[in-house]
Parts: structure tokens; sequence; C-alpha cells
């Protein structure tokens, strides 16, 4: 073939056709490529719901039973229980009682009456608070009671429930929690108008009232003494049943700013050598160690002196003390000791106590008419404590109580005796205390107007 013509014909056809069909593939490889590397940051179109394939789907659903929830709506009811609050009022029955707490149960209210321990609900004072828990139709599920004694001190807790067709009952002893409160307050008119009259609303109650008087009375004239403008705070013990309020106990410590002077009191009770009582900051004890008499409300009637005793008729010493009062007049103890006798004396004392005090100092008590309950030899006493009754035992021709002091065993006349003040703290009491006096005093910084001011600041 001639080589001019060799591109013409079918084989110039050929070669273009081949050139052609490159150009294709590779602007087709190229497209391709773009597209894959464009694929890596573009999202594919999401298709045109128009497009999309519809199914209808029929399914027949059962409605539910009326009857059902009407019963599962009673099972609820059935399983709900009410708990109901009220207080004793005068003229209260069981009956009436039982109503206000929404009991209408028979068998609970006969339950109650005839079991030893639930018939204690029907004894509770007025004012005091039960509580009880019923379900929906009135039937008791459980009953609480609280029994006081005649100070409204709480005795014992009474629970009565509900064990399936029957009740059981159980009482157990009332336990009271214990708090510490800290008041402040300023003299206006009165002491009594300054603890009724408060800016944190609280008023005193009257035991801790009457505590102040008898801690500062020596200092003070609590009639004659106070100036508009004294002030006092005071820190004590309070204790509490199921968040109610049940009685103040003792001062822990107190202080009184009275003319521009302050007095200062702390309790202190060493738990080791359980020597107790009010002392000054510095340890000083402020309880005298013996009471001028042991009886509260009494006359003399003979003294320590000589005279003729009233049944011998001889002239003798009489070495003792002898205050008239009634049969049956509470005896005191005159100070902290432990007892070394109780019981008939055969040398004309009749029924006698004798206590044992610090150092070498003891106190007897003759003619009683009985003990304090289960007073015996060996037992601890405090200051005050009741440790007999006034009586006519013995070599006695009338109710009296004949008191000697004794020391070193040695009857001595307790008017001529210079004031004995109680035992001081030893070394390692001393310690304990300051631990105490610190806890007090760091409790008055905070109730002084500064100290208020410098808590509340640091509070924020």
């Amino acid at each position: 073939m001639d080589p001019i013509n060799k591109f013409t014909g079918s084989g110039l056809v050929n070669l273009l056709g081949s050139t052609r069909k490159a150009r294709i593939m590779s602007a087709s490889a190229l497209f391709l490529a773009v597209c894959a590397f464009g694929a890596a940051g573009v999202a594919p179109l999401a298709p045109d719901a128009a497009e999309l394939p519809v199914t209808s789907v029929t399914t027949d659903l059962a409605l539910p039973s009326l009857s059902d929830q009407i019963n599962a709506l009673q099972q609820q009811e059935s399983t709900e229980k009410y708990v109901h609050e009220e207080r004793i009022r005068a003229g209260d029955t069981l009956a009436t009682l039982m109503t206000r707490l929404g009991v209408e149960d028979d068998a609970a209210e006969n339950f109650i009456k005839k079991d030893k321990v639930a018939k204690g609900v029907m004894q509770l004072k007025t004012g005091k608070r039960v509580q009880a828990q019923t379900d929906e139709n009135g039937n008791l599920i459980w009953l609480r009671a609280t029994v006081v004694d005649g100070k409204d001190i709480p005795v014992k807790n009474i629970s009565i429930t509900r064990n399936g067709d029957k009740f059981e009952a159980s009482e157990v002893a009332a336990k009271l929690e214990r708090r510490v409160e800290m008041h402040s307050r300023t003299i206006e008119t009165t002491l009594f108008a300054a603890t009724d009259n408060s800016n944190d609303g609280a008023k005193l109650p009257d035991s801790v009232v009457k505590q102040i008087v008898e801690m500062f009375s020596t200092n003070i004239d609590f009639r004659s003494d106070l100036k508009r403008g004294d002030n006092f705070n005071v820190v004590y013990e309070s204790f509490y049943q199921d968040g109610e309020f049940v009685k103040a106990g003792r001062i822990l410590a107190g202080e009184f700013t009275n003319r521009g002077v302050t007095y200062q009191s702390v309790w202190f009770e060493d738990p080791v050598s359980g020597q107790s009582g009010y002392y000054s900051v510095d340890g000083k004890a402020l309880k005298k160690a013996f009471l001028k008499s042991p009886l509260e409300f009494s006359r003399i009637s003979s003294g320590f002196s000589m005279r003729v005793h009233p049944i011998s008729g001889n002239w003798k010493q009489h070495k003792g003390i002898d205050f008239a009062a009634a049969a049956g007049t509470p005896i005191r103890a005159a100070g902290d000791g432990v007892v070394d006798f109780a019981g008939m004396d055969k040398g004309g004392y009749g029924n006698l106590v004798v206590l044992k005090h610090w150092a070498n100092y003891t106190t007897a008590y003759a003619h009683m008419s009985g003990f304090a309950p289960g007073l015996k030899k060996g037992q601890k006493v405090s200051q005050g404590d009741v440790i007999g009754y006034v009586g006519s035992t013995g070599w006695s021709t009338g109710a009296h109580l004949h008191y000697e002091f004794r020391v070193g065993g040695d009857a001595k006349d307790p008017s001529k005796l210079a004031m004995i003040q109680q035992a001081p703290l030893t070394t390692a009491e001393m310690a304990r205390f300051k631990s105490v006096s610190g806890e007090m005093m760091h409790r008055f910084a905070l109730l002084r107007p500064l100290g208020r001011t410098a808590a509340m600041m640091a509070a924020k």
C-alpha cells in the first residue's frame, strides 16, 4: 500500500477511532477521580420523599377493659395509709380521741381497753400528743403515745401495732434528745421582763430564770440592784422528744453584768472523780461546802449549848442543833458526801444517817421517821439530796431534826465556824475544768454584741 494512502480509508478511520477512544477514556478517568475526591467532602443528596414507596399497614388494637381500670384504681386506694396527730383535750374519752384520729375500728378500741399496756393511752394528760396511722376504711395500723410523770416529764412510750387481725402493745423507756441552748438578754425593766421578750423570739424557761437568780444572788440583789442596760448571757441544756420541747435542764454557764461589774459561773462535773459544782472561770468553787440548814423551812428549837435533857432531866451539853418541823418534812444532805451509816441507832438517836464529807468533816441527822428510798451505806449523795424525813424516833419528845456537825469526830457548833468552801479541784481536775471553761468562754464571746457581729461576718 502506498504510504501516503495508509492513513486513508479504513486505516484513517481506525486511527481516528482509536484516538477518540483514548480521549474519552482519559476524560472518564479524570471525571471519576474528581468525583472520588469530592465524595470525601460532599454528602450524597437525600432522595425525594415523593419518590419513596408508601405502604399502608392496618392493625386491630384491643381497647383496655374499663372494669380492669376500676379494679386497679381500687387496689391502689386500698394501699393508701393516713397518719393523724391529735392532742389530748380535757374531758376526752377513748372514743372521742379515736374519732379525731380517724380510727373507726371497734377491735382496736376493745384491745386498748383490755390490754394492760395499751390501756395507758387512756391515762394520757391533757395537751399530750398522740399519733395514729389508718387505712382508707379507718382501720388502725399503729398508734403511738407518750406517758408522762407528775412533772410532765416523759416516762415511757406506748406503741400499738396491728399484726394481721390482732394487735400487739409494747412500751419502752422514753429517750430524750439533749440540746445546748445559749441566749443573751439586756435588762430594760425587770429580769422577768427580759426573759419573756427578746429579739430571737425565745422565752427563757422559768426553771432557767430561777437558776439565774440562785446562781448570782450572793452578789446581786435582783429586787433593788438591777439597772437598765445590765445584761446577761446564759448557756443551758434542754431536752426534746420527737422535736417537741420537754424540759429545761441545768445551766451550764452564766455571765451577768450588773452596774459594770461582770460575774461568771461555769458548771463542772469531773468525769473521773465525780466532783461537781459551779466554779469561777479560774477554777474556784462558788458553792459553799455545807447548807446553813438541812431543812428548807424550819426554826431552831434548841441550839448548841448546855441544857436540861428533856427525857433524863440531867444538865448536859447539847452537841447539835434541833430544827422543829412537821413530821415527814424532807431532810436534805448538808453537803456532798458518802453515806457512812443509815439505820436505827442504839444510843437514843433513833433513825440516824451519818454522812462523810471531804477532809475530816461529817454530819449526822437523827430522829428520822424514815429514810429516802434506796439509801444505803456507801452511796454517794449531793448537797441538797433528800436523805430522809423528820420524825420523833429514839429519845425524842416531838417531831424535830437533831443535826450535828462534826470535825474529826468531835461535834462543833456550825454557827460559830467560818463558812467552809467546797473542796478545791486537784491538779488533774483543774486541767479538765479548763477545757470545759474554755468552751464556755468561747460561747460567751459569741453571745456578746461584738462577738455576734464577728460571727455573722465570718459566716458571710
